[in-house]
């Protein structure tokens, strides 16, 4: 088993009701630690189980069971460069150095924001980039593209979230 940490962006409950932590923690969120922040609630897991895509179906279906509405899972798949070096365990300067081709070849367009100073890239594409020319496990491919497909799941209202997030790693596999 291996631990995995992502948030579950909710909302549609009471969050001043005297049992809204409890609510969460009886429909399976005990490895979560519930907030409010900014009008939504914010389920952050450290959920352990075989698989990112066990990890996230088994934990939407906890959040659903506590009548709340889910709007997105994160971390966001829109990155900057800052988010890009955290989340590589790399420099900022060699990320930026990449992404204007100063060092290596290829690196992923901006997708958001393009003629801003902070355009933001879709971090599945930048993770697959990374772990092609060697810089990131198979493993952080995954889980960023896992996590995209949970967010297209649930913006669709889809209940069959695991089949889907199974046959999403089965494709990935594939192709990597």
């Amino acid at each position: 088993m291996k631990t995995f940490e992502f948030s579950i962006i909710a909302s549609g409950l009471d969050h001043e009701a005297d049992n809204f932590e409890r609510h969460f923690y009886d429909a399976g969120c005990d490895d979560a630690t519930i907030s409010f922040q900014k009008g939504h609630i914010i389920v952050d897991f450290a959920r352990e189980a075989e698989t990112i895509e066990d990890a996230i179906s088994s934990a939407i279906e906890a959040v659903r069971a506590t009548g709340a509405s889910i709007t997105r899972i994160e971390p966001d798949p829109l990155v900057n460069l800052s988010e890009i070096a955290a989340r590589s365990g790399m420099t900022r300067q060699a990320i930026a150095l990449y992404s204007t081709g100063q060092r290596g070849r290829d690196f992923p367009s901006p997708v958001a924001r393009i003629t801003a100073d902070n355009p933001l890239w879709d971090w599945p594409s930048v993770a697959c980039w990374l772990f092609k020319t060697s810089k990131m496990p198979k493993d952080a491919v995954i889980e960023a593209e896992v996590i995209k497909e949970a967010n297209k799941i649930v913006a669709a209202g889809d209940k069959d979230i695991a089949a889907r997030l199974h046959r999403k790693t089965r494709e990935l596999e594939a192709a990597l």
